[in-house]
C-alpha cells in the first residue's frame, strides 16, 4: 500500500486545521508503513489505531469549536457528519480489526477507508467552512437507512449466509478490498428508473459456492447467479414493474465501477459482515414514455 501524498490543496487557511490535517496523513502514513513491517504485531498496531483515533477526535472538536466561533452556519450538518463518522464507522472498522487480531489486510483497508473519507470531508465540508465551495445539502438518508439495512441484511442471510451491519452513509468510492461489481436496471410503477450498483468483497461469493459444495475459481456465470439473487432482493425494496436481465455487460472492473460511481449517486452506503465489506448505491431519475405508450397502445 502506497504512502499518502499530502498537498497543499487540502489546505483550509486556518492554522489550527490544517496543521491537524497535516498531522492526521503523518500518522496514517506512519501505520502505512508498519503494516509494510511483519515484524509489527497486534500490540504496535493497536497502539498506532487508539493515536490516530483520538487524535481524530481531538481534531473533530477543535474544528467544531473553530466553526461555533465564527457562527459557520452549517455547523449541524458538518458535526452530524463527524458524529456519524465517530459512532459507526469507526466503531465498525474497529471491530473488523478485532476480528481479525489486526491483520495487515485488515490494518490497510482500515487506513484506506480513514484516508479516503479524510480527503473527501476536507475537500468538501472542511472548504466550505472558509466559503471556498458552496456546501451542498446533502442526500438525507437518515429515516431511510433502517428499511435499506434490513432488506441488504435479509439479502446478505439469504445468499450469503451472513448478516450485514450498516457503517456509513458517506461511501465515497473508496478501494475496501478485491472485490467485485455489478450495476442493475429497473422501473417503478411511478414512471422511474432505478439504477442500482453493488461493490461485494471477493470473499463473500467464495463463501457462497463453497456452501453450495462448488470448488475451484468463481465462474462468471456463477457470479452473475450469485447478483442476480441478491438484486431480486434489493429491488423489493421499490414498487418495480419491470426488471432486466443481467448479463455480463453488468459486471464492472474496479476502473469501471469507479467510473460509474462518479457520474453520482446521491445514496451510497458501506456495510460489513463476517466475510467482508460491501457497497450498495442508488440513483434515479423520470423516464419519458413515448407518446403511444402514454395514450395505451402497444408498440
Amino acid at each position: 500500500m502506497e504512502n499518502i501524498a499530502w498537498d497543499d490543496k487540502f489546505n483550509i487557511g486556518v492554522d489550527v486545521i490544517d496543521k491537524a490535517h497535516a498531522k492526521l496523513f503523518r500518522i496514517m502514513n506512519k501505520l502505512i508503513d508498519m503494516s509494510e513491517d511483519e515484524e509489527n504485531n497486534q500490540t504496535t498496531y493497536k497502539e498506532g489505531i487508539k493515536y490516530l483515533e483520538a487524535y481524530s477526535m481531538t481534531h473533530f472538536s477543535e474544528e467544531e469549536s473553530y466553526m461555533r466561533s465564527i457562527r459557520y452556519q452549517g455547523y449541524a450538518q458538518h458535526k452530524k457528519v463527524h458524529d456519524n463518522f465517530r459512532d459507526k464507522t469507526l466503531v465498525t472498522l474497529k471491530k473488523d480489526l478485532e476480528s481479525s487480531n489486526y491483520s495487515t489486510a485488515s490494518v490497510q483497508r482500515f487506513v484506506g477507508i480513514m484516508n479516503n473519507w479524510l480527503t473527501e470531508h476536507i475537500m468538501m465540508q472542511d472548504q466550505a467552512i472558509v466559503g471556498r465551495i458552496v456546501n451542498r445539502k446533502g442526500f438525507d438518508l437518515t429515516s431511510q437507512i433502517p428499511v435499506i439495512s434490513r432488506v441488504l441484511n435479509r439479502a446478505m442471510t439469504e445468499v450469503f449466509q451472513t448478516e450485514a451491519k450498516f457503517v456509513s452513509a458517506d461511501y465515497k468510492g473508496q478501494n475496501f478490498g478485491k472485490a467485485l461489481y455489478c450495476c442493475y436496471f429497473c422501473d417503478t410503477e411511478s414512471g422511474i428508473r432505478l439504477q442500482l450498483l453493488l461493490g461485494i468483497e471477493e470473499t463473500l461469493f467464495l463463501r457462497a459456492v463453497k456452501q453450495q459444495g462448488v470448488t475451484g475459481n468463481l465462474t462468471e456465470d456463477e457470479t452473475l447467479q450469485i447478483f442476480g439473487q441478491l438484486f431480486q432482493i434489493i429491488s423489493k425494496l421499490f414498487r418495480v414493474e419491470t426488471e432486466y436481465e443481467l448479463d455480463r455487460d453488468n459486471l464492472l472492473t474496479r476502473d469501471g465501477f469507479r467510473a460509474n460511481f462518479m457520474k453520482g449517486y446521491p445514496c451510497s452506503l458501506l456495510f460489513s459482515t463476517k466475510s467482508g465489506y460491501f457497497v450498495f448505491c442508488y440513483r434515479s431519475w423520470r423516464v419519458k414514455k413515448r407518446k403511444s405508450e402514454a395514450d395505451g397502445k402497444t408498440v
